[in-house]
C-alpha cells in the first residue's frame, strides 16, 4: 500500500523590514513547528496557506497576514525613548514591542498560547536572574515575565525559583577572575537518532583515539599557560562519551589536566561517563584516582523498545549495572539524563522510566525535552520516521517534576532550545548540595568557559558580563588533529584580545 501524499502547511513571510527578521521567524515557527516556512524578500506569486508581510513606517511596525479570505494587520509602536541612551537597550525594547504584538496575533490565528509566551532565543532563568539582580523583588520579576513576555504563571514560577537557587549556588564563584574548563571527547559507541553533537562512532575512530588524546593534551598544556593567574572554578569533561576512552587514555588526559591546571580549589569536577555500554569497573577506578566530584550515567529512557529505535544499542539492564557499579565504588554524586518526547513514548512509558530511575535514586536528574536539530538523522531521514508519534505535553512535564520532588530533588537550572517538542524546556533537578555548578555557569554566561577538543566552542565573557565573544575549534576529528597548532593560536589570539 502506497503512503498518501502529505500536504505540509506552507507559510510565507515577506520581510519588507528586516530589523527583527530572526525573532519574527522564530516566534512564528514556535506556533507552527511542523509547517514549511519560506522567508521572502520580494513578493512572489507562489501559493501559501498563510502569508505574513512585515513592514515599518515612522511610528509603527506593521505585520499583515492573509489566510484564505481572511486578512488583517497588527501594529507595534516604534520606541524612541530619549531617556534610553544605550542603543542595545533601545533595540531590545523595540524587539519586545514587535514580539508582544506578533504573539497576540498568533494566539488569535492558532487559538492557543505557548507556555513560555513570546520568549524565543532567551534563557528564561537568565532573564529572571537579571531582573532580581537589578533590584526587583520576586513578585515584581514574576509580574514582568507574565505581563511583558506573556509567560504562563507555572513557567514564571519555575524560572523565578531556579533563578534564586542559582544565585545561592553561585554566590562564592568569582565571575571577574574565574573561569571554567570544558573538555570534549567526541566519540560514542553508536550515534543516537536525535543527536546533533560533534559525535563520531568509536569503531570507525578507535585506531586514532591515541592521536586525538595526544592533540587534546597539547591543547590542555598550551591553554593552561594562557589562563595563568586566573582562578579555575569547574572542570567538565563531556562529549560524545568520555568513557569511550580506555583507562590508560583517561589517566593520560587527567594527569595532563592536573599537571597543567592543578586540581586545587575546584568547586566541581564532572565527568559525563554517559553511555552505560561504555562504562567498566576499570574506567571508573581510573577516574577515581583523581578528585572528580560528579559523574553522569545517562539512560535517556528505561524503555528497551525506545532504546532500540533511537540507536542507543545498550540495554536497560546495562544502565542499572553501570549505576550500581558506580555506587559500589563509592561515587556519591551521580546524575542521570532523561529525554521526554522520544519517538513512540507516551506518558505511561515516561512514567515507567521515572519509576525505574526512582529505584536507582540518583543525586540529580536532568530532564530534556526532545529538540530535533538540523543535523540529527531524525530530521535528515524525515520520511523514514514520519509515522512515529512524538508526544510531549504539560502533563508529562508535570509528572517529571512531581517525581523529582518525591526523590528529594528541586529544580536548579533551566534552558530551552530551538525545535523543542511542545515548546517546553530542559530542567535540571538536584538534591541539596548536588547541583551541577558548571551547568549553571554555561547557561547564565557569568564567566568565561574555555572549551577544548574537537567541536569545542569557548565563550569569552568579559566587560563585567556585558560582552561575550566565541572562539571555535573545528568539529572534524581529523582536522582537529592536523590543525591543532591553528586551534591553539585561535585561542591565544582571542584570549589575549578579550580577556
Amino acid at each position: 500500500m502506497k503512503r498518501g501524499i502529505i500536504h505540509l502547511y506552507k507559510i510565507g513571510i515577506l520581510f519588507e523590514n528586516r530589523e527583527f527578521e530572526h525573532d519574527v521567524y522564530e516566534l512564528i515557527k514556535a506556533f507552527y513547528p511542523e509547517a514549511e516556512i519560506h522567508t521572502l524578500y520580494e513578493d512572489e506569486e507562489a501559493e501559501y496557506d498563510l502569508r505574513f508581510r512585515v513592514e515599518r513606517d515612522n511610528d509603527s511596525y506593521l505585520i499583515r497576514y492573509e489566510r484564505d479570505e481572511n486578512k488583517g494587520v497588527i501594529s507595534a509602536a516604534v520606541i524612541r525613548d530619549e531617556k534610553i541612551r544605550d542603543s542595545h537597550k533601545l533595540r531590545k525594547e523595540n524587539k519586545d514591542s514587535i514580539k508582544y504584538a506578533l504573539y497576540q496575533l498568533l494566539v488569535k490565528l492558532t487559538g492557543r498560547t505557548l507556555p513560555w509566551g513570546n520568549l524565543t532565543g532567551i534563557r528564561p532563568a537568565k532573564l529572571a536572574m537579571g531582573m532580581i539582580e537589578s533590584g526587583m523583588k520576586n513578585t515584581e520579576a514574576a509580574q514582568e515575565m507574565r505581563e511583558k513576555y506573556l509567560v504562563s504563571p507555572q513557567k514564571t514560577a519555575l524560572a523565578i525559583t531556579i533563578a534564586n537557587r542559582e544565585r545561592e549556588i553561585l554566590k562564592d564563584i568569582d565571575y571577574e577572575n574565574g573561569y571554567s574548563l570544558y573538555i570534549g571527547i567526541p566519540f560514542c559507541p553508536s550515534i543516537c537518532l536525535y543527536c546533533s553533537f560533534s559525535s563520531y562512532p568509536l569503531k570507525v575512530w578507535e585506531k586514532r583515539t591515541d592521536e586525538y588524546v595526544e592533540s587534546l593534551c597539547r591543547e590542555v598544556r598550551e591553554t593552561a599557560r594562557m589562563m595563568k593567574g586566573r582562578k579555575l572554578d569547574t572542570i567538565y569533561i563531556g562529549g560524545g562519551t568520555p568513557t569511550t576512552l580506555l583507562p590508560h587514555q583517561i589517566r593520560k588526559l587527567l594527569d595532563t589536566v592536573g599537571e597543567s591546571f592543578g586540581y586545587e580549589g575546584l568547586a566541581e569536577f564532572t565527568i559525563e561517563a554517559g553511555r552505560p555500554d561504555s562504562i567498566t569497573r576499570e574506567k571508573l577506578q581510573a577516574i577515581q584516582e583523581y578528585p572528580v566530584t560528579r559523574i553522569s550515567v545517562n539512560p535517556q529512557t528505561m524503555n528497551q523498545e525506545t532504546l532500540d529505535i533511537i540507536g542507543r544499542r545498550h540495554t536497560v539492564a546495562q544502565t542499572k549495572e553501570a549505576f550500581y557499579l558506580a555506587r559500589e565504588l563509592g561515587y556519591d554524586n551521580i546524575n542521570m539524563d532523561l529525554i521526554v518526547g522520544l519517538p513512540g513514548e507516551d506518558i505511561s512509558m515516561v512514567g515507567r522510566t521515572l519509576e525505574q530511575v526512582r529505584e536507582l535514586a540518583p543525586d540529580s536528574m536532568t530532564v530534556h525535552s526532545l529538540a530535533v536539530k538540523r543535523a540529527a538523522r531524525l530530521n535528515i531521514f524525515k520520511e523514514k520516521y514520519q509515522e512515529m508519534s512524538f508526544e510531549n505535553n504539560q502533563e508529562i512535564m508535570d509528572l517529571t517534576m512531581k517525581t523529582a520532588y518525591e526523590m528529594g530533588m528541586g529544580p536548579y537550572y533551566l534552558y530551552r532550545q530551538k525545535n523543542m517538542k511542545g515548546n517546553f524546556e530542559n530542567v535540571g533537578y538536584a538534591k541539596v548540595d548536588k547541583a551541577g555548578i558548571y551547568n549553571i555557569l554555561i547557561m547564565e554566561e557569568k564567566q568565561p568557559i574555555i572549551a577544548l577538543g574537537a567541536g569545542g566552542s569557548s565563550k569569552l565573557v568579559f566587560d563585567h558580563g556585558n560582552r561575550i565573544e566565541r572562539v571555535e575549534n573545528v568539529k572534524d576529528v581529523s582536522n582537529y588533529i592536523s590543525r591543532i597548532d591553528e586551534m591553539i593560536q585561535r585561542k591565544q589570539t582571542a584570549i589575549s584580545t578579550w580577556l
